[in-house]
């Protein structure tokens, strides 16, 4: 029986955060503005301050340039593979292959991860998702603003990405970890109490995350069988494919831990980023606006019910 109340005990708190943060909504307890601040504090200051942590402490192997290249290649396939169905099928959705690539990590995946395996592992995951945000800056993004605005310099994107919070902090991270100042950093008076409170800032990030996706979850029944059908398509094809590349390449090839492939499985199931409906068309019909959100919505609840099951069945810290 401990094992099973082990389980419950780090699942349940995402379901109650959940509940809260759709209930705060409900019950008009705190208004969208305010909602959309804690937003930007989690993503400009407590998330930046977990990565950087997580990046300066992790050991750092030859390997994760496989994972680094292997997930950008996904990246990419699956942004064709939607072009391709969106061509063949005559799909009419123009941002139909916006939403078959790219992974919610930022606002979701660090929550869930953290949450299960704990912060002290959060370094496991940001590794995996390297890659993502290679792609996730350098292609998704910029053709997301093509879209809605017409051609985008490379200097405008490589200021927006050098200029990122999140960036900076990995950055920042990876250069200590490789001059091996780690150590230093936590003993040395002024650094070692900036690290205590970047460590009390990251401590915030996973409630605040789960309160903000519990308080966004609203699903429009327009169109609710279309969304469905692309949620569907996303986890038939991604759930069996994070699977294989853990038996194959994270278990196989570079013989790394559980941890890792807990790391892949989290991404790979994850909905496609939020960013989507902030950066479309403001002139998109509405059925196309709802669409986005639903599909955002259903795989959001959809992934946290498969994450729930796959840490029933892969607790590791047991």
């Amino acid at each position: 029986m401990e094992p099973t109340i082990q389980i419950i005990n780090r699942v349940l708190p995402i379901v109650l955060l959940l509940a809260l943060g759709y209930g705060i909504r409900v019950r008009g307890f705190l208004s969208q503005p305010t909602i959309e601040e804690l937003r930007k504090f989690v993503v400009n200051i407590t998330l930046p301050a977990v990565l950087f942590i997580s990046f300066l402490e992790i050991e750092l192997k030859s390997a994760y340039f496989v994972i680094f290249g292997l997930t950008f290649g996904l990246c990419v396939l699956l942004f064709l593979l939607g072009l391709g169905l969106k061509r063949q099928l005559k799909i009419a959705h123009e941002y139909f292959p916006f939403l078959t690539t790219g992974f919610e990590y930022g606002m979701l995946g660090v929550s869930l991860f953290g949450s299960a395996y704990g912060l002290e592992k959060i370094g496991t995951i940001a590794v995996v998702d390297l890659g993502h945000e290679i792609f996730i800056w350098f292609v998704f993004l910029p053709l997301l603003l093509m879209k809605r605005n017409g051609r985008q310099s490379l200097g405008g994107i490589g200021r927006s990405f050098i200029s990122s919070p999140v960036v900076l902090a990995i950055v920042a991270s990876l250069a200590l970890n490789l001059l091996g100042a780690a150590e230093a950093l936590h003993t040395l008076p002024v650094t070692g109490a900036i690290m205590a409170a970047l460590a009390f800032l990251g401590n915030l990030t996973i409630p605040l995350i789960l309160l903000i996706v519990g308080y966004g979850i609203q699903i429009d029944r327009h169109g609710l069988q279309t969304s469905l059908g692309l949620v569907g398509l996303r986890l038939a094809l991604l759930i069996p494919l994070a699977l294989l590349i853990n038996v194959v390449v994270i278990r196989g090839l570079l013989q790394l831990d559980g941890y890792f492939e807990a790391a892949v499985f989290t991404l790979l199931i994850l909905p496609p980023p939020f960013i989507v409906p902030l950066y479309a068309r403001p002139d998109l019909p509405l059925g196309q606006k709802q669409a986005i959100n639903n599909v955002l919505m259903l795989h959001t609840l959809l992934s946290i019910a498969v994450y729930i099951v796959y840490f029933a069945l892969n607790p590791l810290v047991l």
